[in-house]
């Protein structure tokens, strides 16, 4: 009975020990991730990181799911946006999600271009 006890408490005292170190380790992350952010929006991104934020997605994704270059123009967006959005239709057996996301792009893509020309001053505004 009395190693029963034992066993048991020591238990307990490895397993808070190991979640203690895990806790530890991932406020450090979160920590480092935090600071990484702040000094993007302190580095005059505070409009992108606020876009980035409200879509869940950079312009670089973005990119990357349209297909388009860096620095893509309106014509260039739309083209790959319409393709993309017809061959993943649900209708004719594509991805509901992946069409999702090809939506999210053209609009991240589009708030990034607007936010460059300057027409979209508050990204935090609500838009319709």
């Amino acid at each position: 009975m009395v190693n029963a006890a034992r066993l048991i408490t020591q238990i307990v005292i490895v397993g808070s020990q190991i979640f203690g170190r895990a806790f530890v380790e991932a406020y450090k992350q979160a920590a480092a991730n935090a600071a990484k952010g702040g000094a993007a929006a302190g580095a005059g991104g505070a409009g992108r990181a606020a876009i980035d934020r409200k879509l869940n997605m950079t312009a670089d994704e973005a990119a990357q799911i349209l297909n388009v270059g860096k620095e893509p123009s309106m014509e260039d967006i739309v083209k790959r946006y319409e393709t993309l959005f017809k061959a993943n239709d649900p209708a004719t057996g594509g991805s509901f999600y992946l069409q999702s996301k090809v939506f999210r792009a053209k609009e991240r893509l589009e708030m990034e271009l607007k936010r460059k020309a300057g027409v979209d001053g508050d990204p935090s505004a609500p838009s319709n």
